[in-house]
């Protein structure tokens, strides 16, 4: 019964990180595509500019893939050493994402101002030569949320040091409209927009969170379980 058990539990961790790492090859191979035909695609900070869609998405893939294939092997092997390495990263990195959520809602003011003005800096590098990134972000944020400008479209002025916002600012697109009359750019803060759907998609983003967490806390209980079972049959066996 014990066996059986055991076996169950080894199939189960198996096809558990071998999901895991199907879907760590699928981020990295959608941030390799990125990076390949977009660049530093939706790369908005001036201060991070490493800090592209592209970039996070092959980190996070690579560590997905790492941590899947540790898994997948050690429970292949019942090997301690790839367990114990497998609940020691995903555990590393469960602690990480409480630790990011607990200074996020502690300091939200803090980093509202400081990526408010992060991202004003970032504004004077759009449309200069190797910002191409950069510019085709803010081209379409604004186009997308209907908004101009980081916290007003006035932020555009000290950036051309004249009344004038880029054309993805328009209300209707056409070649140099962000040259014409303020009444037909759009107005509303893009900062304000995204943050506002954020809000809207709040539920959304706590399943995810919600079911992100439950499968972390079951490879921790899969993994540890099985490593104390090798622990105690090689004792037994001793």
């Amino acid at each position: 019964m014990a066996e059986g058990c055991m076996r169950a539990l080894r199939y189960g961790m198996v096809f558990f990180n071998l999901l895991f790492w199907l879907g760590g090859c699928g981020i990295l191979g959608v941030g390799v595509w990125l990076s390949v035909t977009q660049g530093n695609f939706a790369t908005l900070s001036s201060s991070l500019p490493s800090l592209s869609a592209a970039n996070l998405l092959v980190a996070v893939g690579t560590i997905i893939m790492v941590i899947g294939c540790l898994g997948c092997i050690g429970a292949v092997k019942e090997s301690r050493p790839l367990l114990l390495s497998f609940f020691i990263l995903l555990l590393l990195i469960f602690f990480l994402e409480i630790l990011f959520i607990i200074l996020f809602f502690a300091y939200q003011d803090e980093i509202d101002h400081h990526a408010q003005k992060d991202l004003k800096r970032g504004l004077q590098l759009f449309g200069t030569e190797g910002n191409i990134g950069l510019t085709n972000a803010w081209s379409i944020v604004q186009t997308d949320f209907r908004c101009c400008g980081v916290t007003n479209h006035t932020d555009w002025f000290e950036v051309y040091n004249a009344t004038r916002v880029p054309d993805s600012c328009c209300l209707e697109y056409s070649d140099n409209c962000g040259l014409e009359n303020p009444g037909t750019w759009w107005t509303a803060p893009c900062y304000e927009r995204v943050k506002g759907w954020l809000q809207e998609n709040l539920v959304a983003l706590w399943i995810f969170a919600l079911c992100t967490a439950l499968t972390q806390i079951l490879g921790l209980v899969f993994s540890m379980t099985m490593f104390c079972q090798a622990v105690k049959v090689e004792t037994f066996y001793a």
